[in-house]
């Protein structure tokens, strides 16, 4: 009789499934039984995980996981990938992004197609095939234990300053509120002093945006850090300096093509562990309310392992 190891066991758990209904404003959302039905030609029984909040979806996630699911599958965008990267992160559980949110920044930038039927059909074949593909994330700490994970990019400046007044206003709903709070935050625009350690080497700049990328998008394409490559053990920081209102109004477009880097008031630079400090500033990770700075971020060579 054959010996049945943990890892046989593992093999042959089921595909677990963290759908957002909610993603992409619900664009996609008749889709999630044919997304279902792609991943069960793995021949795996396939498990839809049920939540209705960010924790709720973690802690489904670490439930599947823990019970010896062979596989996690995030249906959604980078919110929802976000989420499920928290439990894959660091181990041997294979992952899968389908694209079905209004960003989609590290499915992406990671090789998948834009299409959510495609990048099923992606996924369930390298299951067929027990192929993987690893790739890095970086890994977030505060001095006070916190601990985080992302995929695509940290924000730590005017971004993450104008998702912070949008995620605290009650009105307008949808959009909007985005908008407006682009406006407030325009208005009261000025440089911050931040201290970067850069590998050890400290940097004191005056800046009005700030992305650590592990990836190089986010925001739904935006090339923050056009040159990051997720899988060369290091991070992209890229530094927007002493903007004034007018002139970045002018250049935030170019983001979309990632050459602004171009621009004399940006600064670039490459590091495997990035320090960044500064007063009352919240960070976005991947689209997510996350840390407060300072923070230290690493890059994590090959800690999670891709199904494509």
């Amino acid at each position: 009789m054959l010996a049945v190891t943990a890892d046989d066991h593992r093999a042959a758990g089921p595909v677990a499934v963290l759908a957002n209904p909610t993603a992409g404003r619900g664009r996609h959302r008749g889709l999630l039984p044919r997304v279902l039905d792609g991943l069960a030609t793995a021949g795996r029984p396939v498990e839809l995980l049920t939540a209705h909040t960010p924790a709720e979806a973690e802690a489904a996630c670490r439930a599947a996981v823990a019970a010896g699911a062979s596989a996690l599958v995030a249906v959604g965008g980078d919110g929802t990938v976000h989420q499920a990267l928290q439990v894959v992160a660091g181990t041997a559980v294979p992952f899968g992004p389908v694209p079905a949110g209004t960003g989609n920044d590290f499915a992406a930038d990671t090789g998948f197609p834009a299409d959510p039927l495609a990048a099923v059909e992606v996924i369930a074949a390298a299951l067929r095939a027990g192929r993987t593909h690893p790739v890095d994330l970086a890994r977030m700490s505060t001095a006070g234990g916190a601990d985080r994970w992302y995929g695509a990019v940290l924000a730590a400046g005017f971004d993450a300053i104008v998702n912070e007044r949008a995620n605290r206003m009650r009105w307008p709903r949808g959009p909007r509120r985005y908008d407006l709070a682009i406006l407030v935050e325009l208005a009261r625009l000025r440089p911050r002093r931040y201290t970067l350690r850069l590998d050890g080497t400290e940097h004191h700049v005056d800046a009005v945006l700030i992305a650590v990328g592990n990836c190089a998008s986010y925001g739904g394409g935006m090339r923050i850090c056009p040159a990051a490559d997720p899988t060369d053990g290091l991070l992209d920081v890229v530094v927007g300096g002493r903007f004034d209102r007018r002139t970045l109004i002018r250049v935030k477009p170019r983001i979309y093509a990632g050459t602004h880097v171009a621009h004399p008031l940006v600064r670039s630079y490459r590091a495997r562990t990035v320090e960044v400090a500064a007063e009352g500033i919240t960070t976005y990770a991947d689209g997510e309310r996350s840390l407060d700075l300072p923070v230290r971020i690493t890059a994590v060579p090959g800690a999670v392992r891709l199904l494509r």
